[in-house]
């Protein structure tokens, strides 16, 4: 007897916050979301952006909220917790915003290395506080945050992100040990080199994306839907017992160190 199940994930019914919700792997993680039966708040800093995405979920049915909202102001992040109550108190939180501003550290700007750090690491943290304090009250929630590659493997003339990137991962281990007791976990998802606004510049030539894409084992640069569903699993109940965790999506980039190292005859190919 085939047993069906229509919320293999049993996300339906779940209130999900996703920050960064405005394009990117953020729309993505909403659209996944609501396609899952979720309803989704929508935050970002810029309310246009983010309002296109609640159009994009529209024929999804699902209950949607767009917020404006600047993660590293604790102000703006309180007063869009405040309006979230008006689709429920918050069961998963996805901490996805994200700013670059590249660089050497030689000459980076104090500006720039503390707005990186604001959104991308400080900016997690206020929000895992204000929207986990009713997880926390409540005995259950899940947190995903979304950090990168460049958080284990130095991204050189990138400024503060590869630092920020990798507070990220430390930031869900620790959210892991103190809030594991209360019943919410906590995990990261590292992507790879994807294609989203923030790296579209980098594909305008089609010879970057060629080499990009010769350098992932699977051949192709990934989607911000290839992240979404990382994404949605570990907020799922099929990942109730993973907590603490980083799951690194790139596609087998990450293991391609050797295929650098010239070996003569054994190249691909001969």
């Amino acid at each position: 007897m085939t047993v069906q199940n229509d919320d293999w994930l049993g996300l339906h019914g779940k209130v999900c916050v996703v920050t960064g919700a405005g394009g990117g792997i953020g729309r993505a993680v909403a659209l996944g979301m609501a396609q899952a039966g979720a309803s989704v708040v929508l935050l970002d800093n810029n309310l246009e952006n983010c309002r296109a995405t609640e159009e994009a979920l529209r024929p999804t049915g699902a209950k949607t909220l767009a917020l404006e909202c600047d993660i590293a102001d604790p102000q703006s992040v309180a007063a869009a917790e405040r309006a979230a109550q008006a689709v429920g108190p918050c069961d998963i939180l996805i901490n996805n915003a994200g700013v670059l501003r590249p660089g050497p550290l030689a000459t980076v700007r104090l500006e720039d290395w503390n707005l990186v750090l604001a959104v991308n690491l400080t900016g997690y943290l206020l929000c895992a506080q204000t929207f986990g304090k009713a997880m926390i009250e409540r005995g259950s929630g899940a947190i995903v945050h979304t950090a990168s590659i460049a958080g284990s493997n130095a991204q050189g003339f990138s400024g503060a992100y590869s630092v920020s990137k990798a507070g990220v991962i430390m930031l869900s281990r620790q959210l892991a040990v103190e809030w594991g007791p209360h019943g919410v976990r906590s995990n990261v998802v590292s992507p790879g080199m994807v294609r989203t606004p923030m790296s579209e510049s980098f594909y305008q030539d089609d010879r970057v994306t060629e080499r990009r894409s010769a350098a992932i084992p699977l051949g192709r640069v990934a989607t911000p839907d290839d992240m979404a569903q990382v994404a949605l699993f570990l907020a799922s109940n099929r990942a109730g017992y993973v907590n603490g965790q980083e799951i690194i999506v790139d596609g087998g980039f990450e293991h391609m160190l050797m295929s650098l190292v010239p070996r003569p005859g054994f190249e691909k190919g001969n």
